[in-house]
């Protein structure tokens, strides 16, 4: 399975970018797909994740009311909508896909990487 990470960019805080990642080869192989984020010096970090149907939705807590994730399984892509962005959101964004059923929030849980997307909020 290979991963594609779209959409990232320049905005200023309080504006809002979507994210894109799209899936090929294989797309069979996974279920669950995520959203982590690696801001410079600091750990990979989850911020949302989603079943196959949609029917289970995590989000990390700093990104709760102003996120939403959601999937296209015809178009094997998956999608972050980023509203209300704060400079704190600055990172690089990477989409993840999982075998697991269920949605995790660990980067051992995820088989599959995107190759990431630069995001950049200014104050």
């Amino acid at each position: 399975v290979q991963l594609q990470a779209s959409g990232g960019g320049f905005v200023q805080a309080g504006g809002y970018l979507r994210l894109s990642c799209a899936a090929s080869g294989g797309t069979s192989g996974y279920r669950t797909m995520g959203w982590f984020r690696q801001a410079p010096g600091k750990e990979r970090e989850f911020v949302a994740a989603i079943s196959w149907g949609g029917s289970n939705i995590y989000y990390t807590d700093s990104v709760k009311g102003r996120f939403t994730i959601s999937r296209d399984n015809a178009k094997n892509t998956v999608y972050l909508q980023m509203n209300s962005l704060k400079p704190e959101d600055t990172a690089v964004y990477y989409c993840a896909a999982s075998r697991r059923m269920v949605p995790a929030t660990d980067t051992p849980s995820y088989h599959y990487w995107g190759q990431g997307t630069q995001v950049t909020v200014s104050s």
